[in-house]
């Protein structure tokens, strides 16, 4: 693939100072970088340890966000080699990765450097890799990791999932995400009415299972009190892998009094460059709206699903304002037109009925040659046509044109706006925000007047 942006590169050769390795080696490291436009910045997240500052034998490496990035890849020395290339694989390391799908990493020190582990440095570098596993940004320096047997080790979960109620993060469908712990397998999810950590004997209302570092919450968990949820690790082999995760504290409550809920499916519900989800905000367009919303979206949703989960998931909360996008999936899968429009005729007719003034949203077209590639799935034939009757019916409601925000080539979404070519990744959010903020007070108009004539109609 060729679709990662062409970047101008600068050559700068890095002289570093001489480096004592255990006390009895020493040399001067030449590392030469590639120092491209999009590389990984080293910035406050990369951890950064020291002879008087370590961590422990299974730390928790951390380093900053790439959102362009697919996954990373890490690299671990137990003695810094004389040359070091920032462009390439070294054949000196003792232990490589890319199993390592977002910026934290719980390496497994003890398997490849319990030698060194509280005597002297590893050393670590990591570089970004797009969906084919080619890098796209060079290894950063090599980064010292002091350890010490003194420090607890990461003995549970770390969740990582940060829903502080700000724009984008309060949604009805939670995704849960926490950091692996080297060699867990699975892992069961607990949610709680109380604290776990306060109240020992507290049980789990609910008890959900995953199998990788991530979990989609199937059912919506409006509840007015809200609730506590941690996480379990299993090895391989199904035994318990240390303790319980920390408990974190999550809400959406209907009694929050949200003025405007989005509605839809996985465009809305967030996520998108293949390996990030709902929980990576960057990729959420509610992130980047000029006023707070609720997220009412389930990833996967058809618009016959979305329709059918209104009466249980819209009504509770009863926003003034409702923003509905769906119907992507239905027409990419062949669905005919006239169903996804019967689908969003009946949307509306529930909004008005219940005092709810809808706002539709045009549907962004999807890149089928992306879409096979990422997910290996086909799309209709003539998807353009179906996407264009939808939005077309579209443009005679209230309505905001986020379908237009996009330059389409031949019809379809260009890979610089949605690696997937479904989901709009985080530059491809902004942009739909952008256009919400700038037509926000016309349309608010707009569907208040609708509301009025069917309430004076009716």
């Amino acid at each position: 693939m060729t679709w990662w942006r062409q970047r101008r590169t600068y050559i700068v050769i890095i002289a570093l100072t001489t480096c004592i390795i255990g006390g009895t080696m020493g040399g001067i490291l030449f590392y030469q970088a590639q120092l491209k436009a999009n590389a990984i910045p080293a910035g406050d997240k990369m951890l950064k340890t020291s002879q008087h500052a370590p961590v422990s034998y299974s730390p928790v490496l951390e380093w900053e966000k790439d959102v362009n990035a697919v996954f990373y890849e890490v690299e671990f020395f137990t003695s810094l080699p004389f040359f070091l290339d920032a462009e390439s694989e070294s054949t000196a390391a003792v232990y490589r990765t890319r199993r390592v799908y977002q910026n934290r990493y719980n390496p497994p020190l003890q398997e490849f450097a319990k030698d060194v582990l509280g005597k002297r440095p590893i050393y670590w570098r990591v570089r970004s890799m797009d969906f084919d596993g080619n890098p796209m940004t060079p290894f950063t320096a090599p980064a010292e990791l002091w350890t010490s047997p003194d420090i607890a080790p990461m003995n549970a979960p770390l969740l990582v999932t940060e829903y502080s109620g700000k724009n984008g993060t309060v949604l009805l469908y939670p995704v849960y995400h926490w950091v692996q712990q080297a060699g867990a397998k699975s892992y069961e999810v607990a949610l709680y009415h109380e604290n776990p950590q306060v109240n020992e004997n507290a049980q789990p209302f609910a008890t959900l299972f995953a199998d990788m570092a991530e979990l989609y919450d199937p059912s919506p968990r409006p509840l007015v009190n809200g609730f506590y949820w941690r996480v379990l690790s299993f090895d391989q082999n199904g035994n318990v892998l240390g303790t319980w995760s920390e408990p974190q504290y999550y809400k959406v409550s209907p009694l929050d009094k949200w003025e405007v809920g989005v509605l839809g499916d996985s465009i809305s519900h967030g996520g998108g460059h293949f390996s990030f989800g709902p929980a990576d905000f960057e990729f959420s367009y509610l992130t980047y709206l000029n006023f707070p919303a609720v997220n009412l979206s389930q990833s996967g949703d058809t618009a016959q699903m979305t329709r059918d989960r209104f009466d249980k998931d819209v009504l509770p909360f009863k926003p003034h304002y409702l923003l509905i996008m769906t119907g992507s999936n239905s027409l990419r899968a062949g669905e005919d037109p006239q169903v996804v429009i019967d689908c969003l005729k009946e949307i509306q007719r529930k909004c008005l009925e219940n005092n709810i003034a809808p706002i539709l949203m045009t549907l962004p077209m999807v890149n089928p040659e992306s879409i096979q590639h990422i997910f290996k799935e086909e799309t209709a034939p003539d998807y353009a046509q179906r996407f264009d009757a939808v939005n077309r019916f579209i443009r005679t409601q209230v309505y905001i044109d986020t379908a237009a925000v996009f330059t389409y080539q031949n019809n379809k979404l260009p890979v610089k706006y949605a690696l997937d070519g479904l989901h709009p990744d985080a530059n491809g959010k902004k942009l739909m925000a952008e256009k919400i903020n700038a037509v926000w007070p016309q349309v608010k108009a707009m569907a208040d007047k609708m509301l009025v004539d069917y309430q004076n109609e009716y």
